[in-house]
């Protein structure tokens, strides 16, 4: 009982603020509600009934999953390669990993703001393609629908694989040196050090970097979405996030907008599950 006691500032916390707000999360989601100061009325599951035949809810998930399928592989694999070049300790790579910290010292508004710079009609990707005579391949990318969901990724790739990049080479670091020597003598590349033995020795931990990454692209991306194209042009943009944020806030449909928010914390449960098993080490 005396070790349970200790214990008890840490749980209370958890029951708190874990818990409760995940309770409130499922019991908001069965009312109807506009607001903060507004009644609210207990629906049941209508809510839900309405996910299933709304078409923004049906753009948002697929934007969402393929937001996923497509970044995640991009940004883990980018982020292992850059951190094998890094645990090599290459002439100036202390720079390197400090410079590489740069996005994370960006706030959302900043980093929407560059890459408003980035992709505007007179901005730095237009005048890149303007210098090459390419001309014909000049649009505004945030508010052409078939290129505002790739400009969407290219800022969450940017924005996370340093990070990802510096913690992965941070577990390189641990890899003892005389395995990379043993394989060189071999007659092991580079390549084949990287991805044959490096790899499989880091399986553990670059699991816990795809679920880091994992929950950061599905909770954390409605920000960028927000800054950069408010889900437009349309709905081409709107991922599920953001769809929390615009029901609540915008359309003042919270009950609603807690319901898709369910329908987040299940893809976010589910995506955990597996990765976890993805990445289980097998021995």
């Amino acid at each position: 009982m005396r070790k349970l006691g200790f214990t008890l500032p840490a749980l209370a916390w958890f029951l708190v603020f874990t818990v409760g707000p995940l309770a409130s999360l499922f019991y908001f989601s069965l009312t109807d509600w506009r607001g903060l100061i507004a009644p609210r009325t207990f629906v049941g599951g209508r809510n839900f009934e309405r996910l299933v035949g709304d078409p923004v809810v049906h753009q948002a998930v697929i934007n969402t999953l393929v937001q996923l399928v497509v970044s995640l592989p991009i940004v883990i694999g980018g982020a292992f390669m850059i951190a094998y070049y890094l645990s090599l300790r290459p002439r100036g790579h202390r720079f390197i990993r400090a410079v590489m910290f740069t996005p994370v010292l960006l706030s959302a508004p900043a980093l929407a703001m560059v890459f408003v710079g980035v992709f505007a009609p007179s901005g730095l990707v237009n005048g890149f393609l303007g210098m090459l005579g390419l001309d014909g391949a000049i649009k505004p990318w945030l508010a052409d629908s078939s290129t505002a969901s790739v400009a969407i990724m290219v800022v969450i790739v940017w924005s996370s694989m340093s990070v990802s990049a510096v913690m992965l080479a941070a577990r390189l670091n641990n890899v003892p040196s005389e395995v990379f020597e043993a394989a060189s003598l071999d007659g092991c590349g580079h390549w084949r050090r990287m991805w044959s033995i490096a790899w499989p020795m880091c399986r553990d931990f670059v699991g816990v970097v795809t679920m880091l990454q994992f929950l950061w692209t599905l909770f954390s991306s409605a920000a960028v979405v927000l800054l950069l194209t408010r889900g437009g042009p349309g709905t081409t943009t709107v991922n599920l996030s953001f769809l929390v944020y615009d029901y609540a806030f915008n359309q003042s449909k919270v009950g609603y907008s807690q319901a898709v928010a369910v329908m987040l914390f299940a893809v976010g449960v589910l995506g955990l599950i597996g990765i976890r098993r993805l990445f289980r080490q097998n021995y």
